[in-house]
């Protein structure tokens, strides 16, 4: 049962305050771009974790929703699903795993976008829907799951996971021009979110975060008009237009197919020459600051860059 995703991702800035990037950072809980705390049945799983979760669906049902701080429609999707996990009170247990930051859990669920909500019974995945879905209809859904795990012995009950557990760490403020940037970025105003990066970079020429903002902005701002499936088209019908090539790298790349935007462009590299290939050339530069250099998707296409140059 999958549904149309929502809106068009939209990228959440606060990731690039952490050197490893914007796709592998998750907001903290509570704090804008992040979803609500964790709560006696809901529980947030990352790499890591997600063997002792798939563990417990042994014991207990366990519903898994695949998020992305980008995504408004995946956002509103957990929160219905944290709702209803404390309406039934401890009959199933709800697994909040961010996409980006987790892509291999992310893999392994086959996930082709966010929200993607599969169930886990007894260690065995169910898929069950992707995209918007309504809330009463969310709630049947899950009803079906229940009756499924019942017919299959799991009736366990969940122990509320907030027991025991100590409260988080409240998140540290940003600096006041990166700030600035991010609240800008909300209040959809790319302009004064780039002046206030490049005065960050005015005073600090090392601030690499405010770079790595900056390249975020670019990108929002290139992408805004776009409709992914024309560009998607265009491209096809025209493999030696570089500013079709270009428009689908950076709407792959919002949405998280980092790998298939490096790729497009290091095949549009090896096929130009001139001015052409320098802006290809500087747009893979311009996305690595987005990505994050240490990333190792960004180490791999640096080197099939410089093949592709030299």
């Amino acid at each position: 049962m999958t549904q149309p995703t929502g809106p068009r991702p939209r990228l959440d800035v606060r990731g690039a305050v952490d050197l490893s990037g914007l796709a592998r950072t998750t907001p903290a809980p509570g704090s804008p771009g992040g979803l609500d705390r964790p709560s006696a049945y809901v529980v947030d799983v990352d790499e890591a974790s997600f063997g002792d979760v798939v563990q417990r669906s042994t014991q207990h049902p366990v519903v898994v929703v695949l998020w992305a701080p980008w995504s408004e429609v995946s956002t509103g999707v957990a929160a219905d699903l944290a709702a209803l996990a404390e309406e039934d009170a401890g009959r199933w247990l709800l697994a909040r795993i961010d996409a980006d930051a987790n892509p291999q859990v992310a893999a392994a669920f086959q996930a082709q976008s966010v929200p993607t909500v599969v169930a886990v019974l007894a260690g065995q995945p169910l898929p069950l829907f992707q995209g918007a879905y309504p809330r009463d209809q969310v709630r049947a859904v899950l009803d079906q799951v229940l009756a499924a795990a019942e017919a299959n012995g799991i009736t366990g009950r969940v122990t509320p996971a907030t027991e025991g557990e100590p409260e988080a760490e409240p998140e540290p403020d940003l600096p006041p021009l990166h700030q600035a940037a991010y609240d800008a970025i909300e209040a959809d105003d790319l302009d004064a979110a780039r002046a206030a990066y490049e005065q960050a970079l005015q005073e600090n020429p090392r601030d690499t975060l405010a770079r790595a903002g900056l390249a975020q902005v670019g990108l929002l701002d290139r992408t805004r008009d776009l409709d992914l499936r024309a560009a998607r088209t265009a491209a096809a019908d025209r493999p030696g237009d570089v500013d079709a090539q270009l428009a689908v790298a950076d709407l792959d790349v919002l949405g998280g197919q980092v790998e298939d935007a490096f790729a497009r462009l290091v095949d549009v590299l090896r096929q130009t020459a001139g001015d052409e290939r320098e802006r290809v050339r500087q747009r893979l530069v311009d996305l690595f600051e987005v990505i994050g250099g240490d990333d190792p998707r960004v180490v791999a296409a640096r080197r099939a860059m410089a093949s592709a140059l030299y």
